[in-house]
């Protein structure tokens, strides 16, 4: 999961002469099947006429703002110089949460939500009932007056 890898791959395919959105699409699949949250790829040039525009091929789950860009974004940027002109690549990678840091970010996404199991009450075996604003009794209190408590 290397933007930079991936973005070199697909100039070579390019170069190799395969179609833009077959060599793109295939990037992609194999991207999201390596275990990606998300990837953007995205080819701007003259494609096949003589107008130039972008084509942006995009699959799964991607931040575009805030802290966890830098975090969980691997970005490469590449030209490929073809007979016709320039194409400038992109590749975006959401790389995965990993616990242990290796393969992605080992710190969890802001707006991650953890359901946790219900603790297991005890239920009541008797009902009782507490007076509201009561005190409680010391047990100094409860002794007659007349005794002396050694």
């Amino acid at each position: 999961l290397c933007a930079i890898a991936q973005c070199e791959s697909l100039r070579y395919k390019l170069l190799g002469g395969l179609a833009v959105r077959r060599a793109c699409y295939g990037v992609l699949r194999f991207i999201m099947e390596a275990g990606a949250k998300g990837c953007e790829v995205v080819v701007s040039g003259k494609l096949r006429a003589q107008r130039a525009k972008s084509m942006k091929f995009v699959d799964g789950f991607m931040k575009h703002s805030g802290n966890p860009v830098v975090a969980y974004v691997d970005t490469a940027v590449r030209h490929v110089m073809l007979r016709q002109g320039v194409l400038g690549i992109k590749v975006k990678i959401m790389l995965p949460h990993d616990p242990t840091g290796k393969d992605g970010p080992s710190k969890a996404l802001p707006d991650t939500i953890d359901i946790l199991e219900p603790k297991d009450e005890v239920a009541p075996s008797e009902p009782r009932s507490e007076q509201k604003g009561a005190k409680k009794e010391d047990p100094a209190a409860i002794a007659p007056a007349g005794d002396v408590m050694v």
